[in-house]
């Protein structure tokens, strides 16, 4: 009678290669901040990092192509005042990101064609009004502009925002209406105090 005694595999023998060092990104100073996040995104035309950054949060946008060592000064975009916790790229227009931070706020960015040159500080759309900070981003995946958001909130555990963005119910109102450049629909969103 034969037994097995060695699993057969038909990755048994597949073993990775190390990538050149001109084909890595080599001196970004990725943010030290322990968050349940990946710290990056990447899209078909950019990857974008959180980085350490004085006096608010901030990350920065580098072209697929551009790897190798990277300047100190490389333009990043800085528009939180806490610790940028989360990002992500929108599926729907490769120069839309969206970004969460500790200071309880999600920005919406457009970036340049070619990347940028200069640090970007204005957001294209600015929602507010979340009483917790925002740990966790993503993009709705079939409506064009609809970002959700998981909220850490004390009153309720995890609250997702599909088509309209949510706070706390003890938060004051508001709302928005923006049109993001570029889009055919416009993209709204209002808090308001819920029972």
């Amino acid at each position: 009678m034969s037994r097995k005694v060695v699993r057969t595999s038909k990755f048994r023998h597949v073993f990775g290669q190390a990538v050149k060092a001109d084909q890595c990104y080599d001196d970004i100073r990725i943010s030290q901040m322990t968050w349940d996040s990946n710290f990056c995104s990447v899209n078909p035309k950019f990857v974008a990092m959180i980085v350490e950054a004085s006096g608010g949060g901030a990350f920065i946008v580098l072209p697929l192509g551009k790897t190798g060592r990277i300047d100190m000064s490389q333009p990043t975009v800085c528009g939180h005042t806490g610790p940028v916790l989360d990002i992500e790229w929108c599926p729907h227009n490769d120069n839309v990101i969206a970004s969460g931070s500790e200071d309880c706020s999600v920005m919406i960015w457009e970036i340049p064609e070619g990347g940028l040159t200069q640090p970007l500080k204005e957001p294209v759309v600015k929602l507010e009004g979340h009483s917790k900070r925002v740990g966790i981003l993503s993009w709705h995946p079939t409506a064009h502009n609809v970002p959700r958001m998981c909220i850490i909130c004390p009153c309720t555990v995890v609250r997702r925002a599909r088509r309209e963005w949510a706070t706390c119910p003890r938060g004051a109102s508001k709302s928005t209406s923006v049109r993001l450049p570029g889009s055919i629909n416009c993209m709204s969103g209002s808090v308001s105090p819920s029972s």
